[in-house]
């Protein structure tokens, strides 16, 4: 860090995925005061990982390439956390499931987190979460100017219980979250007309995310379950990524698979029933994989905010005069490294 500052500033940070991370590690790298709030019960936001009796599935982001320096430097210092997935070559499928291309070799390496995707994210905010600085189970539901010190913030917040807190005190506040939630936040807080404006311009694809497991791929005589290719692209109508979660490095070698279903088809079954969409995807894995047999476990999950369509066109907001700013993946793209580029960069700016 080569920025100094000659008194520390209180941030408040809302959201702890990669982006919120990002910027946190680097203010309290350069002797900032942090505070990170987050909603729910756990770290990372899509850089997810889901436990089951058979093992673990990334439902969320599949694997990250890391082009930035900055972002290389990261990964390097804690190997720990990070292993490259072998899955440089992906298949590319047609609606049938039939290889349409040979291997697409994206010239970047497939980065996981070890043992989880949820790894890298969370072992970056352990030191953050071991000196109390992260607020889980909070939801900021305004910012507001301070009671007490009109150059200060305040954040009124709700916990998962409905309990209503407020956090004061703080210098800055950033934010972030996805599009949508800061779009919501800025304008019912009457904050920043001009970035609402902004951020109303950014689109956002939905995804739903079906995951399976096969234990009975580990009996004797099995060798060949399912196809010997594990990471394709499909043009299926409701498919649009498939990977074999057992393949990745350190994870557990029972047969799981994680699918994501195309934008088009998670936006147009939006509000379906879990069950149901989980019925729909598993038809067609079936007709994509040729896997017929009954998965032991089956289980879903649906993100309303999961790939960006339209980005704002910049890596943040910042307003120096009232100290608030916006960061995300979705200010330059949907990238895992576009989160973690965003946070630092305005890092750097709000210092």
């Amino acid at each position: 860090m080569t920025k100094n500052t000659t008194s520390s500033k209180h941030f408040a940070i809302i959201g702890a995925g990669m982006a919120g991370i990002s910027c946190a590690r680097a203010l309290v790298q350069a002797g900032q005061r942090v505070t990170l709030f987050e909603k729910s019960r756990g770290l990372g936001g899509r850089m997810a990982t889901r436990d089951s009796a058979f093992g673990s599935f990334d439902h969320g982001a599949q694997y990250f390439t890391a082009r930035d320096k900055r972002f290389v430097q990261a990964l390097e210092a804690t190997p720990e956390l990070c292993k490259r997935w072998s899955a440089n070559s992906v298949q590319v499928l047609d609606e049938l499931g039939h290889i349409s291309a040979p291997g697409l070799t994206t010239g970047d390496a497939h980065w996981v987190g070890v043992p989880g995707m949820k790894s890298l994210a969370a072992g970056w905010a352990e030191p953050l979460k071991a000196a109390g600085l992260i607020q889980l189970q909070t939801r900021v539901m305004q910012i507001a100017p301070d009671a007490l010190h009109a150059q200060q913030w305040q954040l009124h917040t709700e916990a998962l219980d409905g309990s209503q807190h407020v956090f004061s005190g703080f210098d800055r506040v950033l934010l972030a979250i996805p599009s949508v939630q800061a779009h919501s936040l800025l304008q019912t807080s009457k904050q920043q007309a001009a970035w609402v404006e902004q951020i109303a311009q950014v689109k956002v694809a939905p995804c739903w995310t079906l995951m399976l497991a096969f234990p009975q791929a580990m009996q004797p005589g099995m060798n060949a379950f399912g196809p010997q290719w594990n990471a394709a692209r499909s043009t299926h109508h409701r498919i649009a990524w498939l990977a074999r979660e057992s393949s990745k490095p350190k994870r557990d070698p029972i047969e799981r698979w994680t699918v994501q279903a195309s934008a088009a088809w998670s936006q147009e079954h939006l509000q379906d029933d879990p069950q149901r969409a989980q019925a729909k995807l598993l038809k067609a894995f079936t007709e994509v994989t040729g896997i017929h047999a009954e998965p032991a476990h089956v289980d879903s999950q649906r993100w309303l905010y999961a790939k960006t369509v339209q980005p704002l066109g910049q890596p943040y907001l910042w307003d120096a005069q009232t100290g608030l700013g916006v960061m995300g993946d979705w200010c330059i793209g949907h990238r895992v490294e576009d989160a973690f580029v965003s946070g630092l960069e305005l890092a750097l700016a709000a210092i």
